[in-house]
């Protein structure tokens, strides 16, 4: 199931966000085999959970006889996706242009950091540094402190793997209507430029200061952050149109006239003080029991262990439990084509004789490919 079935993808295996974005196009139905390293067959866990809902051969890269058995599986393939450095796939004998003589519908999806090509394209980086150059990392801070890394969702999985995802899937569908296929180059740096695409227009508007820690959005403001209790522990706050300000008024009892204008940015660090009084007077339940579910725009900040817990999740069953590893069950949801729930990750290798031989490899083919250490 899943409205991405029939679609098969093949994923040579790296790390991050490249195991992520074939984990989203699994989730959604496609078959997508995992091409690992030889040198690694055994290993894995079942519980690494971007690596779930996809089978895994092993094969040597280096071996002529192995990137052939590559081309082979190509053939009958919609996409392959790699996240090499720029030319290395080249290098091994596996670049676009090879792939394309062998399966010219098929699309090549390729994820970097900086993109295929540009002065920094062959420097190594991770999501920090790419996400430093598209101004996004530059916006998240408090006012006076330093930028803070938003874990590496913003380059890696939303600017990197997401966008790859979306290329790949956007990408086979124009393939089937022209019968061609074509190279989707990815950039970390590129995406999460794409992500701050309101930032950036609210900046050309003249309502967003390069100052972080000022904005409306950016903890500036004394109605969109998050508090400490007096538990110790965080609730968030959101209340930005006014009647959603009204009522978070109403119901942590902000009825001092100096809380009348909500948008006097002038205001906003008193305001901040004040309201971070009041919140620390009652624990996070207590702030539960009276916002949550109401027009305030609120939730009780959760860590991982607490999140799968809460009854909104449970009631929409937005996370799973695979090989006993909890973790987000797959996403969006569709109303037809409804989504399997993943399989557990492969063990690398785990599938190499099956699949091979799904793609007409002969016992002989494939002994021979063993006896060349290719598998």
């Amino acid at each position: 199931m899943g409205p991405l079935k029939g679609v098969r993808i093949l994923e040579l295996a790296g790390i991050g966000p490249g195991p992520f974005a074939a984990m989203v196009l699994a989730d959604l139905g496609a078959e997508v085999i995992r091409i690992d390293r030889r040198s690694g067959v055994g290993g894995g866990s079942r519980r690494d959970v971007l690596n779930r809902g996809r089978r895994s051969i092993a094969l040597d890269l280096k071996k002529p006889e192995a990137v052939a058995a590559v081309l082979r599986l190509a053939e009958r393939s919609d996409a392959l996706i790699e996240g090499f450095r720029p030319g290395v796939t080249e290098r091994l004998g596996l670049g676009p242009e090879v792939v394309a003589e062998c399966n010219p519908r098929l699309v090549y999806g390729r994820m970097t950091g900086w993109g295929q090509t540009g002065p920094l394209s062959q420097a190594a980086g991770h999501d920090i540094n790419y996400i430093a150059l598209s101004g996004a990392l530059g916006a998240i801070a408090r006012q006076g402190e330093a930028p803070l890394p938003p874990l590496n969702l913003v380059g890696d999985f939303g600017g990197g793997g997401m966008f790859l995802a979306l290329g790949v899937v956007a990408g086979v569908l124009e393939a089937r209507s022209s019968g061609k296929g074509q190279v989707v180059d990815v950039a970390m740096t590129e995406g999460s430029a794409i992500l701050m695409a309101m930032l950036y227009s609210m900046h050309a508007g003249g309502m967003w200061s390069l100052e972080p820690g000022t904005n409306l959005l950016d903890s500036g403001a004394h109605f969109y952050d998050t508090y400490r209790c007096s538990d110790g522990e965080y609730i968030a706050l959101g209340s930005i149109e006014p009647q959603f300000y009204a009522e978070l008024r109403e119901k942590a009892g902000l009825s001092g006239a100096e809380f009348d204008a909500q948008m006097d940015r002038e205001a906003w660090p008193e305001l901040k003080v004040k309201l971070a009084e009041v919140i620390a007077r009652k624990s996070r339940d207590e702030w539960c029991e009276l916002m949550e579910g109401s027009d305030v725009c609120f939730a009780p900040v959760l860590n991982m262990a607490e999140a799968p817990k809460h009854p909104h999740n449970v009631a929409r069953g937005s996370f799973i439990e695979v090989e006993g590893a909890v973790q987000p069950a797959p996403a969006p949801r569709f109303s037809r084509t409804e989504c399997d729930a993943p399989a557990p990750s492969a063990i690398i290798g785990e599938h190499t004789d099956e699949v091979l031989g799904e793609f007409g490899f002969g016992a002989d083919e494939i002994e021979a490919l063993r006896e060349a250490e290719a598998i």
